[in-house]
């Protein structure tokens, strides 16, 4: 059974937003000084599940893309 229109569109509109915060917590991640280690390790934090959830995501969208 395909997925709902609206399952697929909030997929992919979570993707948009998970590529966009990752896109900029890596930018702010490269701006960091290595003296603010604090800063660093929390951008670290903040951007592996990103990426994990993000992965997650597209493998979901591509499983009702094959289904369709």
């Amino acid at each position: 059974m395909p997925a709902s229109t609206n399952e697929r569109q909030a997929l992919e509109r979570e993707r948009a937003e998970l590529s966009a915060q990752i896109t900029a917590d890596q930018r702010e991640l490269a701006d960091t000084s290595a003296q603010n280690t604090t800063r660093w390790e929390f951008l670290v934090w903040r951007i592996r599940p990103a990426v994990k959830r993000l992965a997650e995501v597209e493998a979901r969208l591509a499983a009702m893309k094959a289904e369709a």
